[in-house]
């Protein structure tokens, strides 16, 4: 899996978590959707899961990932922040995963 953050995407994750320690993670939160099916969703969480979560360098920050869920991502994404959207963007070279990614910090 490669991950790469964007400038863009770099600068608006500094403003949104500052100072703050934690891991950014992407997740698939199904909570009230249909068929199971999930939305892929950037948080901002406290700690690792050794178990469940595995921890991937990009060129930025790492990202945590579940391991159950890799094999629903294709294996290059970017995570990239639109201006005129005004939310983060999950795109891979085959799709565009999440045009409107919610940010979650789970960090108080």
């Amino acid at each position: 899996m490669n991950i790469t953050i964007t400038e863009n995407a770099a600068k608006e994750l500094n403003n949104k978590i500052g100072e703050k320690n934690g891991y950014l993670k992407i997740q698939t939160v199904m909570d009230g959707l249909a068929c199971g099916a999930g939305v892929p969703t950037l948080l901002f969480v406290s700690s690792i899961d050794e178990k469940a979560d595995l921890l991937i360098d990009t060129n930025n920050r790492p990202v945590l990932m579940e391991k159950s869920e890799l094999i629903l991502f294709d294996e290059e994404l970017k995570i990239d922040y639109s201006d005129s959207a005004n939310s983060f963007q999950l795109k891979s070279p085959q799709q565009i995963v999440n045009g409107r990614m919610s940010f979650v910090s789970k960090v108080k």
